[in-house]
């Protein structure tokens, strides 16, 4: 009977923005066809909401994309100014980043493993699989622990999942002093707001059950959803030029451009979203958000048509590119940060 060394063996390794200079790359798939040229079109509207001082830069995160070793690119744009608020998806915050900041790792699976024949035996080792990665579920449940500590730690009360995350974040940078790759610690530092609309659909959603059942019939912390939409909401009618850089679809891709049609209905006149990319592997035509095109959300009034881009591709091939592009052209440089976290804090956007 194989044991569970056996399979947690090669860690995965994040991707390096500094080490790779994409340039040149990217500049000659301009030329090209394709989704060569689409990719560098993406990747000049990037750095393009960059340069525009006036932008607030949204990322969006759908899919499962820390573990396959994106976390650097993501921690490093928000770092230096890149990005000025995160909607992503509980599972990319709590079982992926924050998993990581604790001190776990994911692991490389071995090519057999994809044909979900030795599924059963990893289910009995405690070992998760997702696609060609695997995580140990008992570091896992240490992970459900740390965010119903968290959970217990708070007054009791009604947060949005920024307000959550910023207190993971908190949690990290006392008790995690080598956490400085993760995504929530940078964002705590960095002032920059995380929100997970569906964020009990994710390892926090078991420790906020476990906080929640032990409070019995005592006041508790809880999620107000609502609560995220309007902060998000706020942030577009406080910084009127954003753009969005959206990895996947789902409820982030959802959210994000829900913002405008949100501040219309708030009595606020506010512009589409002035820059858009989005990169997926989703299908247009079965009616599903992940793969509805940007020039479809115009239709909505969400999207202007000037500096937008879809890129159908998987993310692990087009998000360094499309990052490393802007990073190594210094679209950033000089870029302050719009410190979005504080503003809602302050209850004054």
């Amino acid at each position: 009977m194989p044991k569970k060394k056996d399979f947690l063996k090669g860690a995965v390794e994040h991707f390096d923005l500094a080490k790779h200079n994409v340039v040149p790359l990217v500049d000659a798939m301009r030329k090209m066809s394709y989704t060569a040229r689409d990719l560098s079109r993406a990747a000049e509207i990037y750095a393009r909401m960059l340069r525009d001082k006036k932008c607030g830069v949204i990322l969006c995160l759908a899919g499962s994309l820390i573990n396959a070793g994106l976390k650097k690119i993501f921690s490093d744009l928000i770092r230096t100014h890149m990005v000025d608020a995160v909607v992503s998806t509980g599972a990319n915050m709590v079982d992926q980043d924050f998993f990581e900041a604790l001190g776990f790792k994911h692991y490389l699976a071995e090519e057999r493993l994809k044909a979900g024949l030795d599924d059963g035996t990893l289910r009995d080792l405690h070992i998760d699989r997702i696609y060609d990665t695997l995580i140990d579920e008992d570091d896992l449940r240490e992970c459900d622990d740390a965010t119903r500590e968290i959970a217990d730690a708070l007054p009791p009360g009604a947060y949005s999942s920024r307000e959550f995350l910023h207190a993971m974040g908190r949690y990290l940078a006392a008790r995690k002093p080598k956490s400085t790759d993760s995504i929530v610690r940078q964002a705590y530092e960095q002032d920059v707001p995380i929100f997970c609309p569906a964020f009990s659909d994710c390892s926090a959603g078991f420790g906020l059950v476990a906080h929640q059942h032990a409070r019995g019939a005592r006041p508790k912390v809880t999620l107000d959803s609502a609560k995220d939409f309007l902060e998000l909401t706020q942030l577009k009618i406080a910084n009127p030029v954003t753009g969005l850089f959206m990895i996947g679809g789902g409820v982030p891709k959802n959210f994000a451009q829900d913002i405008v049609v949100a501040a219309d209905i708030l009595g606020a006149e506010v512009p589409m979203h002035k820059y858009a990319i989005q990169v997926t592997v989703a299908d247009v035509r079965d009616g599903a958000l992940s793969g509805s095109t940007l020039k479809e959300a115009s239709s909505w009034g969400k999207v202007d048509t000037a500096y937008e881009q879809m890129v159908f591709s998987e993310a692990t091939l087009a998000v360094p590119l499309i990052a490393g592009y802007a990073w190594h052209s210094k679209a950033g440089k000089g870029r302050k940060g719009k410190h979005w976290n504080s503003l809602l804090a302050s209850g004054t956007p």
